[in-house]
C-alpha cells in the first residue's frame, strides 16, 4: 500500500525474510527517511532513521500513521 501524505510517500510493507513483521517505509523525494517496524518474532516496535535529522513534528506524524495503519497486536506463533 502506498499513501501520499503532504510531501512524503508512505509504503506499508511486510517482511518475512531476515525478520518477521510489518512496517512503514517513509520516503521524501525518493529517499528513505524513516522506517517504523513491528517485529512479530522479537515482539518489538522499532524506528530506524535514515536521515540525520527528523523533526519531532514529523516523527510524531509518522508514529501516528503507523498506529493508524499497522495493527498494534503482534502475531502469535505456536511453538
Amino acid at each position: 500500500m502506498t499513501n501520499r501524505t503532504n510531501k512524503y510517500e508512505v509504503i506499508i510493507a511486510s517482511d518475512v525474510s531476515d525478520r518477521d513483521g510489518i512496517g512503514l517505509e517513509i520516503y521524501k523525494n525518493g529517499d528513505l527517511v524513516v522506517e517504523i517496524f513491528r517485529d512479530d518474532t522479537e515482539r518489538t516496535r522499532n524506528i530506524t532513521c535514515y536521515k540525520n535529522t527528523v523533526s519531532l513534528e514529523e516523527m510524531e506524524e509518522f508514529i501516528g500513521i503507523f498506529k493508524k495503519e499497522v495493527p498494534w497486536e503482534f502475531i502469535e506463533y505456536e511453538d
